[in-house]
């Protein structure tokens, strides 16, 4: 079996640890200060929060919230009526396309409104008292023209064509 004699196995779990300790003790004052507020009118139910971890490739961790409420700096429950959805993103390389994923129950194709400007990708949808908005910050050029969209229940899909690079054609120049 392998040894990690520099401890960076141990390292990178402790982090990972501390990360998932630091949320859980957010999400506790969070639930304590709606429990504590009384207020459980149907206007303001359900809450809910989460947030996704993932690796980034300089190896740290990405936070990646969701919900429709936040946690204020004094912990207290700040609601609002508009709702973050889940969103995934990844780059399939070998058809040179960047995948947006985000989950949307509760309203169909014709709710839905995707926008694209250079570095960010916006996200809205409504219907009755379901209202999504993100805005997904993009460090790829995309080619908004060969986007295609799908939303099958539940779930919104853009599907985007990264711009290929420009390659330069040299010419070596002969000395005289």
């Amino acid at each position: 079996m392998w040894k990690d004699p520099w401890g960076f196995r141990d390292r990178f779990f402790e982090q990972i640890d501390r990360e998932f300790s630091e949320a859980e003790d957010m999400l506790n004052r969070v639930f304590r200060t709606v429990r504590e507020s009384g207020d459980t009118g149907s206007e303001t139910l359900p809450y809910y929060y989460g947030y996704q971890i993932t690796i980034g490739p300089e190896g740290k961790p990405h936070i990646r919230e969701f919900g429709n409420v936040r946690p204020s700096a004094k912990g207290l429950v700040e609601q609002s009526t508009v709702r973050q959805p889940l969103v995934d993103t990844s780059i399939n390389e070998k058809e040179n396309i960047m995948i947006f994923t985000a989950e949307m129950p509760g309203i169909t194709k014709e709710d839905v409104k995707v926008t694209m400007e250079e570095g960010l990708v916006t996200i809205h949808a409504e219907k009755g008292n379901k209202k999504y908005h993100t805005e997904l910050p993009v460090n790829k050029e995309l080619d908004a023209d060969s986007t295609k969209a799908s939303y099958i229940n539940g779930i919104l899909e853009l599907r985007i064509q990264l711009k290929k690079p420009i390659k330069s054609k040299s010419k070596e120049i002969k000395i005289d």
